[in-house]
């Protein structure tokens, strides 16, 4: 499909601390172009050290969207939000004659804009509430029955997942799955997307991980989830306290681990959370996408954004 006349988007993937942040940082400096967040843990603006969002400099040195927009205590953001946000900010950032530069490493975030997200009507909240209230074992065994190949896919203690298969099928009467192949909203053929994913050999990915972990703590992580935590509004399953170094921190606070403790607690999730995503990257992307080792190599990759 020829796509030279619609609107280039950059995008800039890979995992954590494979240093894309800085690499879409350089590219919308060289090429006049704003950074769009893409990943879920740095829309909520409670924990801008624990989740490496940029820095007030950063912001300052080129336009950010969507980073520290969203309050903690929001227990509904979503995918579909951050798409729909997404978009908006695209389409804005075109009109205003700039690239758009989506930086991240949510792959779910990134697959609901490019490929849009299954219309799975509103489920009915009593039939919501009934699921979520079940024991995962008992629910497992009711998907089970009532949708067998889900339950074929699914872990039988994967608590949020089952209770959604659960509450789809018995809510609008079809599976998860017929939902999720009727894909709408994706903005994948109405731009032209040049993609670079950062794939870092593991080694040096994991030094970089622990040294960056470190330097959170020197730099006021753990203060940051006292100030979270002491937040009367903010639910104990909200999704903000589900980013990496919340519950180690937390059990800092609570005298059940050291501060070395912690920091190792920090260091393996975050190195194990970075192979997933690796792992996503390498598998779910097409082959199309420049995959590179380093994020240094910017000639290179803003010779892909300016091709015809």
């Amino acid at each position: 499909m020829n796509k030279a006349h619609l609107p280039k988007v950059a995008l800039i993937a890979g995992p954590t601390a494979s240093g894309k942040s800085a690499l879409a940082m350089d590219i919308a400096e060289r090429m006049g172009g704003i950074v769009i967040n893409a990943d879920a843990s740095q829309v909520y603006r409670d924990l801008r050290i624990l989740t490496a969002r940029p820095s007030p400099a950063d912001e300052r040195r080129v336009p950010h969207r969507l980073f520290g927009h969203v309050d903690g205590a929001d227990t509904a953001y979503s995918a579909a939000r951050w798409a729909a946000e997404a978009r908006a900010v695209i389409d804005e950032t075109v009109a205003a004659g700039r690239l758009p530069v989506v930086v991240g490493g949510t792959g779910m975030y990134l697959r609901t804009l490019l490929d849009g997200i299954a219309p799975v009507p509103a489920i009915d909240p009593a039939i919501r509430d009934a699921v979520r209230a079940l024991p995962v074992a008992e629910a497992y065994a009711l998907l089970t029955v009532e949708d067998p190949p889900a339950a074929a896919r699914l872990a039988p203690a994967d608590t949020a997942r089952v209770a959604r298969a659960l509450e789809v099928v018995r809510s609008t009467g079809r599976p998860l799955a017929t939902w999720q192949a009727e894909r709408v909203g994706g903005i994948g053929d109405s731009i032209d997307l040049r993609a670079v994913v950062l794939l870092p050999d593991p080694r040096v990915l994991a030094d970089r991980i622990d040294a960056r972990a470190a330097a959170m703590f020197a730099e006021g992580a753990v203060a940051e989830v006292v100030a979270l935590l002491a937040r009367p509004n903010i639910d104990p399953v909200a999704p903000v306290r589900r980013a990496i170094g919340v519950a180690a921190i937390g059990a800092l606070l609570a005298g059940a681990l050291s501060e070395r403790e912690t920091l190792s607690s920090l260091q393996h999730d975050t190195r194990r959370y970075a192979k997933r995503q690796a792992t996503w990257f390498r598998n779910q992307t097409p082959a199309g996408w420049l995959r590179s080792i380093e994020n240094n190599d910017i000639n290179r990759v803003i010779g892909v954004l300016l091709r015809d």
